[in-house]
């Protein structure tokens, strides 16, 4: 009779860890392969309604914990939209508040369309849609300020996922080279290499992804080899479309920035610098630094003249209290 309870008790503790299979956690989703997976959505979406693929992919990334969170995978919500005036399918889920309502779909494309018809249905997000598609920072500047999500972070977090995964070709209708998101914790040190694409070399500097010209490089095979559309190359370095490259050159793969990274307030100017040279040595917008100096366009410095790289020129119009020319 013990025998036969013993085996009784075995058989029921076997079947409930066979049944234990069904709802044990799936493998985890990398970065990688969820970016591979959902970019090609995010590229139909942004041809469709005008919201740049970098900052779909980044916000399900983000939201979604590279398609790993409960609401991914119980709901297919890739964004952490809630329920708001849904009518569809529901789930309930602790969030800024216990036991809220987040809307479910039947799979993530279903997640990433109804994604573009909140942004493009809302009075709040209508000013979005007059920026530039392709400044993917002022989308995240954006979000953060109509109050997409409430992390304080918001915009910098998305921006920070875009630089590092190389989101910004999905920009330009074009997939992400598999290795363009390795990274090196984010450092910011000039120099410092973050990945190599087409057997390049890519180095950081003012966390913008830049290459060193070599011999044989031209604007053509430049944009190329990196991925580029032709507008590109010359808007994110401040040159003519089909400039001549010479070994040696800064040529950056991602928009400059509006001022230096911190720690570099000041340039005291060499003998043969430009300000587009010092621009490129820092990862300025040319128009900026001007702006920040009080010169215009085709103005040059000269040999000790002090450039201010991160703050307004301290000039003489300032001091005697006039209102400077010029909007920062």
């Amino acid at each position: 009779m013990k025998i036969f309870r013993f085996l009784l008790l075995l058989s029921f503790f076997l079947s409930a860890c066979k049944a234990t299979r069904y709802i044990a956690p799936e493998a985890r989703i990398s970065r990688t392969d969820y970016i591979a997976a959902y970019s090609g959505i995010a590229i139909r979406e942004m041809q469709r309604t005008g919201i740049p693929a970098s900052i779909k992919m980044a916000q399900a990334i983000l939201e979604s914990g590279d398609g790993n969170s409960t609401l991914a995978r119980r709901a297919n919500n890739h964004f952490g939209i809630k329920c708001h005036d849904w009518t569809g399918r529901r789930i309930y889920h602790d969030d800024d508040e216990r036991n809220e309502c987040f809307r479910r779909y039947r799979n993530p494309e279903e997640s990433f369309r109804d994604h573009s018809e909140f942004l493009t249905g809302r009075p709040r997000y209508a000013g979005l849609f007059e920026l530039d598609p392709y400044d993917y920072r002022a989308w995240a500047t954006g979000l953060k300020a109509v109050g997409y999500a409430t992390n304080p972070d918001y915009d910098r977090l998305l921006v920070r996922i875009i630089e590092e995964n190389g989101l910004y070709m999905l920009d330009t209708g074009r997939d992400v080279p598999v290795d363009a998101g390795e990274t090196v914790n984010g450092d910011d040190q000039a120099g410092k290499t973050v990945s190599s694409v087409a057997n390049r070399e890519i180095l950081s500097r003012n966390r913008i992804k830049f290459i060193i010209a070599g011999d044989g490089d031209s604007y053509e095979t430049i944009t190329g080899k990196m991925g580029l559309m032709p507008w590109e190359l010359a808007r994110y370095n401040d040159i003519p479309r089909n400039s001549a490259i010479r070994p040696g050159d800064i040529i950056y793969l991602q928009p400059k920035r509006n001022r230096a990274e911190r720690g570099k307030e000041i340039h005291i100017v060499n003998k043969g610098e430009t300000m587009h040279s010092i621009s490129q040595q820092y990862g300025i917008r040319l128009n900026r630094l001007l702006i920040r100096n009080f010169m215009v366009e085709g103005e040059e410095p000269s040999p000790g003249d002090r450039i201010y790289l991160r703050r307004q020129s301290p000039r003489e119009e300032l001091r005697d209290g006039l209102k400077p020319q010029y909007d920062l």
